[in-house]
């Protein structure tokens, strides 16, 4: 399950990255939690074909993330967001929210 939330998350960051194709594979597969046998009777793909895409795409998703860091980087300002958000007052935190409303479109 944990690796689903992660895929999902790196879907959020680079998802625009991958293909039309792959995107709506990823979709059916990730978000809407069909099987890969649900996803190749809607595509008129093989199981095995829609199987080799969510595979590509988890690598491709991977490789993003290890060369731009950009989810990493955004669950540490996360924390940081917090941490400041316990030590100060409504003020900044109200700032700190429009921070974070600002991370991901």
């Amino acid at each position: 399950m944990e690796n689903k939330v992660l895929i999902n998350n790196l879907l959020d960051f680079y998802g625009k990255l991958l293909t039309p194709k792959q995107q709506e594979i990823c979709q059916y597969y990730y978000r809407e939690d069909l099987s890969l046998q649900e996803i190749s009777d809607i595509m008129g793909v093989s199981r095995s074909a829609v199987y080799d895409v969510i595979n590509r795409c988890r690598k491709e998703l991977d490789s993003y993330e290890e060369k731009l860091h950009l989810y990493s980087s955004y669950v540490k300002r996360r924390k940081i967001y917090e941490e400041i958000r316990k030590q100060t007052n409504a003020d900044i935190g109200k700032l700190l929210d429009q921070c974070i409303d600002t991370e991901i479109d």
